[in-house]
């Protein structure tokens, strides 16, 4: 079944809106979300249901206050749904701790070493996705050694025993602006794990079409907060809700 993983971007133990990457503009999602009155993360979890949770811990991720703000409140979503966690890890040492916290753990390029990610890999077989984090049209990334081609980064990931990868387009996230379908259904095609959309998706015929490209799922916030995707796909998929 094509997954419908709700995101929810956790700053100061609050669910805020993400909008184009630009972190330092978030505001709490209850502000303008249309399915949910509270920004508290287990509420909304609880009220919502979905199967698959992604968060992104962006005190951790921009270094904002610290480590610990928001890990109790991780931790009891984890106890609601499976959970896949973007925590600023860049290797195998700090993966261990993101898994005392979540389902799967998120490395992305953007924070994450090509030697981090292959360690990792091989000691938590099964756990851990990789994110190619773009912005600006470029890959962003840290370590010399990940290539700049989304391509070949993904030959290389290829070889690695990852649950998913990630086509995080940073200056599409929650602009509900589309994607671009052929470059999509190409990457797909070059990768033996399954890729997941987040950025971009603006309703469920979106779902249906990168269902229908090879993609095994997207990650939405936005377009369920404004409603044009009904939050029962986040418990059904695209194809039942």
């Amino acid at each position: 079944m094509f997954r419908v993983i709700f995101v929810m971007d956790l700053f100061d133990r609050s669910v805020v809106h993400a909008k184009g990457g630009n972190r330092g503009e978030y505001r709490p999602v209850s502000e303008s979300s249309t399915v949910c009155s509270s920004s508290d993360p287990v509420e909304i979890v609880k009220g919502l249901k979905p199967a698959e949770v992604y968060i992104a811990d962006l005190n951790v991720l921009q270094g904002s206050g610290p480590g610990d703000t928001n890990t109790d409140l991780i931790r009891k979503v984890s106890e609601e749904t499976s959970t896949l966690l973007d925590f600023g890890v860049s290797g195998a040492k700090d993966v261990e701790r993101a898994l005392s916290l979540a389902t799967t753990v998120v490395i992305g390029t953007e924070t994450g070493t090509l030697e981090g990610i292959r360690e990792a890999a091989f000691e938590h077989p099964g756990r851990l996705c990789v994110s190619l984090d773009l912005k600006h049209g470029k890959l962003l990334k840290k370590d010399p050694e990940i290539p700049a081609d989304p391509f070949k980064i993904v030959a290389l990931l290829n070889e690695l025993p990852l649950k998913d990868l990630i086509f995080l387009d940073l200056d599409r996230v929650g602009t509900s602006t589309g994607f671009d379908p052929e470059f999509l259904e190409k990457l797909a095609k070059a990768s033996k794990h399954g890729l997941l959309l987040g950025g971009g998706v603006k309703n469920s015929k979106d779902l249906l079409i990168l269902e229908k490209l090879g993609l095994k799922g997207a990650l939405v916030a936005t377009a369920v907060h404004s409603g044009s995707i009904p939050p029962a796909m986040l418990r059904e998929g695209p194809g039942k809700a």
